[in-house]
């Protein structure tokens, strides 16, 4: 019988599955992820979490009971910094010990602290400790490390070349723009596993696509070239994803788009600063500007309301330049 280890479809799960299952798969395990997101996964994790815990979080612990009884073990690593400056929320930092804390009969945690202080280098010795920890030997970790930065970096090919997160993770299918040249351009900003949740972002994705916008998001930007627009502001933010999108907002501006759409979770400390940076600088670029704020009692049908609206603006202010 097959070891297997769950790891939930959410938070870094659209940044860094390809690497994981890649990893996990190479020495020997069956990589179970957990189910999209639904109604039943949100209820799980609002009955699971502390009450003031934002939906993202909410909604891991949700994805953490959906596999807790499918798996042997339950990968949930400790995320710290992937570049030795910027960290993850606090949140992140926590979570193994929140979900050990609010969850009973877990499998096994594999809980790694993961701190990049030394780029590749440093990723190579996390996933040494992991595979040592798993009773793998160093040959086998080498080779499993090295399909599975091959792995991540296709994923990351494909996501430049605007190819979606869904689109490859989920086989989910986005509605196709009618006409690309008459397409209303539109940058949509935010975390990942807020943009591209088709649930708790309430298909955004799709009302989109469905109504001729061409979405541009923060994983369409390479990293090097995100980089270049972290001297904008006079200190970066302290927060990983929050610099990602912000960063990307300085970058969309100076590209021939009709608008902002901004997706933040309510209750989140760092979008509270990413929402007023973007909105400022929206303004200053006399750019359309909007923000779709998404916790777990989000509608849908109000939302495509707001969206009509917007699009329809940028719309007539395209028009009447």
């Amino acid at each position: 019988m097959s070891r297997t280890i769950g790891i939930p479809a959410t938070l870094t799960y659209y940044s860094y599955f390809p690497f994981w299952q890649t990893f996990f798969t190479r020495l020997g395990y069956k990589v179970i992820a957990s189910p999209l997101s639904s109604k039943q996964i949100v209820d799980w994790g609002v009955k699971e979490t502390v009450n003031d815990a934002c939906i993202p979080i909410k909604l891991f612990h949700g994805h953490v009971v959906a596999l807790r009884d499918k798996v042997d073990y339950l990968f949930i690593p400790r995320m710290v910094s992937v570049d030795g400056k910027a960290t993850f929320c606090p949140k992140f930092l926590g979570l193994p010990d929140m979900i050990r804390a609010s969850i009973a009969g877990l499998p096994r945690l594999i809980d790694e602290r993961i701190e990049l202080k030394n780029g590749a280098r440093g990723l190579l010795k996390t996933c040494y400790k992991i595979g040592s920890n798993l009773k793998e030997t160093p040959a086998k970790i080498l080779r499993a490390y090295w399909a599975a930065c091959k792995a991540h970096w296709q994923y990351q090919k494909l996501l430049i070349q605007g190819v979606l997160p869904g689109e490859i993770l989920h086989q989910q299918e986005i509605v196709a723009v009618h006409d690309r040249r008459s397409a209303v351009n539109l940058a949509v900003l935010g975390y990942p596993y807020e943009v591209h949740d088709p649930f708790i972002s309430v298909n955004l994705l799709q009302h989109l696509a469905a109504m001729n916008v061409k979405v541009w998001t923060v994983e369409m930007v390479p990293t090097h070239v995100l980089a270049k627009f972290r001297h904008c502001l006079p200190k970066n933010l302290f927060w990983h994803y929050s610099n990602r999108v912000v960063w990307a907002c300085y970058y969309y501006l100076r590209q021939p788009i009709d608008g902002i759409i901004h997706v933040s979770a309510f209750g989140c400390g760092p979008d509270a600063m990413v929402d007023k940076l973007i909105e400022l600088e929206a303004k200053k670029h006399n750019m359309p500007f909007m923000t779709l704020t998404i916790d777990e009692h989000t509608g849908e049908a109000g939302a495509v309301t707001r969206l009509e609206a917007f699009i329809d603006m940028v719309m007539f202010r395209r028009e009447n330049r």
